[in-house]
């Protein structure tokens, strides 16, 4: 016991006394001043490029015309409260249709990938669905459900713009999604499946425990990137009426006959969306470093 104390002791003062090499010093030295070389030219260019961009927007002829109708403060500071409390009703959205996405595509995407005969009828009204909610503009969905579901004046079936909206976006988003979720199931090898199945497990059991797990984490990225549409497209909800921050910004410009407060409702989005942009971002950074490392993805 005492020898290894002491040739761990002595592993420890060689890892202490340890000097890197001239070169390795030298080598060291490069790489930080390389870094900074192109902090610096990278800070310098797009300096540049901001003020060129600048000098060519104020010096146009209607920049003054164009100030005064986009960018006033005063109405700026006017729309600002009124469209982060319409904001409320799209992140309400964003969750709650977020979810029914991901559970309508994948019960979608599943239909597809049955096997067998007798599920034909299934994967062909899941592929019509994918085919004709992918093809039909969202616009367009938009007006047909919250427009034309209120003048067939149903008995019991909601007229509210909300709630209407939010079935137009999950109908179109979930088309999409399925086909995410579909090809993550397709990509996983059919030896999983059969290695599922020899050791006594279902088809169903293989599907939920097996190849469920590997497809959905597989797909990460692109489903992120798919939420982060859904938010943006939130907005439309309001050609029904809805009050959301698009809406709200709407109000003012009818009255004010002014356009700043489009500009500050686009500027709340982009703050909401870039966010999860650079988390979509690194989670695909991350997937790709443990996919070249020949970790599990």
């Amino acid at each position: 016991m005492t020898l290894g104390k002491e040739e761990l002791g002595s592993g420890e003062r060689e890892a202490d006394d340890y000097v890197p090499s001239q070169r390795r010093r030298d080598r060291e030295r490069y790489k930080r001043a390389r870094a900074r070389r192109a902090t610096a030219i990278g800070a310098l260019s797009t300096l540049v490029t901001a003020v060129v961009l600048y000098l060519v927007v104020v010096s146009a002829p209607g920049w003054p015309r164009t100030k005064e109708t986009f960018f006033d403060g005063e109405y700026a500071r006017e729309a600002l409260p009124k469209v982060l409390e319409g904001l409320w009703l799209n992140v309400r959205l964003l969750l709650i249709c977020g979810a029914a996405v991901l559970v309508l595509g994948m019960l979608i995407a599943v239909a597809r990938t049955l096997r067998g005969p007798v599920f034909f009828p299934l994967r062909f009204l899941a592929a019509a669905y994918t085919d004709f909610f992918r093809g039909l503009p969202l616009i367009i969905n938009l007006m047909i459900v919250v427009l034309g579901v209120p003048a067939l004046r149903l008995q019991g079936v909601t007229v509210d713009p909300v709630l209407l909206g939010g079935t137009a976006l999950t109908l179109t988003y979930s088309a999409y999604v399925a086909e995410v979720l579909r090809a993550g199931i397709e990509s996983v090898h059919p030896s999983q499946r059969a290695a599922a199945r020899s050791l006594g497990l279902s088809n169903r059991q293989a599907l939920r425990y097996v190849v469920l797990p590997q497809a959905v984490r597989r797909q990460v990225p692109p489903l992120l990137n798919d939420l982060v549409s859904l938010q943006k497209d939130t907005g439309l909800v309001s050609i029904g009426g809805a009050v959301d921050a698009v809406r709200a910004a709407d109000i003012i410009v009818g009255r004010s006959l002014n356009y700043t407060p489009y500009i500050v409702a686009g500027l709340v989005f982009v703050a909401l969306t870039i966010p999860m942009t650079r988390f979509t971002d690194w989670v695909t950074a991350r997937m790709d470093r443990r996919q070249a490392q020949g970790g599990a993805i």
